[in-house]
């Protein structure tokens, strides 16, 4: 799909960029991801946390980080025709995700490896790591969440949405 909306661009001058975004998170993001899988468990409240694997990192970019970043794509000509990589520049492992979550919201957890969390053989990324100097040079993005702090600051706006009760309660 990339390279059929770059021929346009290359072909008729259509204005496309192809923006990869990396691990968006935050707020009302789907189950099927490791953060919210995290925060709803401790949130209600369990203690045996069950995750797959815990070795790969991830870059982790925080949703308005994400938007700014399609925004500023959308508003620079010298976008149009590249490939960017929107993300926070900083790698984490999932296993030390999984603690600095539980040490924002103060919980004593152990984790547990759950079978059907786990992807097939051969198929788990271990890394993803995004170099987001592109980004950077040719949009003026940056994101405002980035580095371990960023992350924490992140995470915590997204355990306190996480947190509320009604949102929880309904959350899927």
């Amino acid at each position: 799909a990339d390279h059929i909306a770059l021929s346009y661009y290359l072909s008729f001058g259509t204005p496309v960029t192809v923006i990869r975004p990396f691990n968006t998170y935050g707020p009302r993001q789907s189950a099927r991801a490791v953060i919210p899988t995290i925060i709803s468990q401790i949130a209600s409240g369990m203690r045996r946390i069950q995750l797959g694997a815990l070795t790969p990192t991830r870059d982790f970019n925080f949703v308005s980080d994400t938007v700014a970043g399609f925004i500023a794509a959308l508003e620079c000509e010298a976008s149009n025709g590249q490939v960017i990589n929107l993300g926070s520049n900083f790698e984490i492992s999932v296993e030390d995700t999984a603690k600095m979550i539980a040490e924002i919201m103060s919980a004593d957890v152990t984790w547990v490896s759950d079978e059907q969390r786990l992807r097939p053989a051969n198929s788990e990324v271990e890394r993803l790591w995004a170099d987001n100097t592109k980004a950077h040079a040719l949009m003026g993005w940056r994101p405002q969440y980035g580095g371990l702090q960023g992350l924490r600051k992140g995470l915590a706006q997204t355990i306190d949405w996480f947190s509320e009760a009604a949102n929880l309660s309904a959350y899927k």
